[in-house]
């Protein structure tokens, strides 16, 4: 039985637990077509005659047309408009149940973005605005154009900066979509960085690589004691680091977690069953405070001068 929840108060139905894709396209493996629209190529085949069982969900906003380093992060209207077009066509629908500006526009007002993402709604082809990694400024102008059912962005233990705009969600109505519950792998406690693929991000990201990887390695027990506190194995034990902030997020929304292993996605689903009690939530919490290391090299930072710059930039 499929366990549901409600996104935001506009009321986005949902499954508590849903499959994050890019993963299976670029940053853990060998293909990097993530910006370049594989993605939802591949999404648009794997939904194909089962549309009305599926809420969708996708991004706009990175352009990578100039190269991967010079990518620019857009929100200005006749941007937006195509940009959905182009998805659609990708996935071979005719609408969009949840359609994500991916990072804040470096080009434009936030007002000018979601006023396009109105129209998109008015024009039938998308049905729920979402916003990706906004502080709580930018969420209540975007959300006095239209209103944002869902923000997406990254929360486990150690991820908690959003915790300082859950006050604003609540207020607003607007429900959280955390990713990167398991810290991209990290915190399962069974991530091998010697086995990581050439073209995988986390080879030189700073929370992985050099004195950060190598202290917060010798915490791997720790974590993996704390996840058989919680009642878990090696593998979804990962899952129990994460559940902590997720319980928390489902209140008000839903989650995700991406993986391209059905085994793993087994795993995740069952996490859904997993009550952390007082003793666990005690073992877990304080390895938050043991993070070394930025989220992303400075290269992945929005350099480019532009209305909301200095913002996070995508992974």
């Amino acid at each position: 039985m499929i366990t549901r929840t409600t996104l935001g108060s506009p009321g986005l139905a949902v499954s508590a637990m849903g499959l994050g894709c890019m993963g299976m396209s670029e940053s853990y493996g060998a293909a990097d077509a993530y910006g370049t629209g594989h993605n939802e190529v591949l999404v648009g085949r794997a939904i194909h005659g089962r549309r009305d069982r599926v809420q969708l969900a996708t991004k706009f906003g990175i352009d990578r047309s100039a190269g991967d380093r010079a990518r620019r992060i857009r929100g200005a209207r006749d941007y937006v408009l195509r940009a959905c077009d182009a998805s659609l066509l990708r996935l071979g629908v005719d609408v969009i149940d949840l359609y994500y500006a991916h990072r804040p526009p470096q080009d434009v007002e936030i007002e000018e973005t979601v006023g396009a993402m109105a129209e998109l709604v008015e024009a039938g082809k998308v049905r729920h605005l979402g916003l990706s990694e906004v502080d709580g400024e930018l969420l209540r102008r975007a959300h006095a154009v239209h209103p944002i059912t869902a923000v997406q962005s990254e929360y486990s233990l150690w991820t908690r900066e959003v915790e300082a705009v859950t006050p604003v969600l609540a207020e607003l109505g607007v429900g959280l979509v955390p990713y990167a519950p398991l810290g991209r792998g990290f915190l399962t406690g069974t991530l091998d960085r010697a086995a990581l693929g050439e073209k995988d991000f986390r080879r030189t990201n700073p929370r992985f690589a050099g004195v950060g990887g190598r202290g917060q390695r010798e915490d791997r027990a720790d974590r993996a004691r704390g996840g058989r506190a919680a009642g878990c194995h090696p593998g979804p034990g990962g899952t129990g680091v994460g559940v902590r902030p997720g319980r928390a997020a489902r209140r008000r929304g839903g989650g995700h977690s991406g993986t391209r292993s059905p085994a793993r996605l087994a795993q995740n689903a069952a996490a859904l069953e997993l009550t952390l009690d007082a003793e666990a939530l005690a073992a877990l919490d304080p390895l938050g405070d043991q993070v070394t290391g930025e989220r992303y090299l400075p290269v992945h930072t929005a350099e480019v001068a532009g209305p909301q710059a200095g913002r996070p930039a995508p992974a």
